[in-house]
């Protein structure tokens, strides 16, 4: 991405506020990419993430007169982003993905094979709906979306080292939430 200059993004954004629609087009088109890229991390679905970079820009635009010109546009936009995406995945309800889109399952498995990862499924999804958003945005991005703790740290704002504390006791809480729905039984699933 060819990211400009942080005098260019002030300019746009002043002719933006004298009036010149154009000038905000601009900004729109240096930074889609980018800005569909951070929605995409967060959300994992290419229609989603469409929705959320618009209204990211369309909130930006709207609170365009109170950006700090000291600041990088790009990253107050990348803020405003991360919090449209993560509110959009709090409105919805934390949807396990599929295990068929992250894994290429024999055509011909066993019947039981399929109900133990169909059961595995489901409890992991009652266990995810009892932890705080946090934990599940870290565990989801770690373990679904395979992102790096630096990349995490990049979508989420959170420091590299903070993201490494919150995967461990987000791990460590989903083992109790998921003792507590299996009791005994969650060591033959884990």
């Amino acid at each position: 991405m060819n990211v400009p200059t942080k005098q260019t993004d002030i300019e746009l954004i002043e002719q933006t506020l004298r009036g010149n629609d154009n000038a905000f087009e601009e900004l729109v088109d240096q930074y889609k990419d980018y800005i569909y890229t951070v929605a995409y991390r967060v959300l994992g679905r290419p229609e989603e993430a469409e929705e959320a970079a618009q209204d990211a820009f369309i909130k930006a635009y709207r609170s365009l007169q109170g950006f700090d010109h000291r600041a990088k546009f790009s990253t107050w936009l990348y803020r405003i982003v991360l919090n449209t995406a993560l509110s959009m995945r709090r409105k919805q309800k934390f949807y396990v993905e599929d295990i068929d889109d992250h894994k290429n399952f024999n055509a011909y498995s066993e019947e039981k094979e399929t109900l133990k990862l169909s059961e595995q499924k489901k409890y992991l999804q009652e266990a995810l709906n009892l932890l705080k958003e946090d934990d599940v945005t870290v565990l989801t991005l770690f373990y679904l979306k395979e992102l790096h703790l630096e990349e995490i740290a990049e979508i989420t704002g959170w420091e590299a080292n903070g993201v490494k504390v919150k995967l461990f006791r987000a791990r460590k809480r989903l083992a109790e939430k998921m003792r507590l729905i299996l009791k005994d039984e969650v060591k033959s699933i884990l």
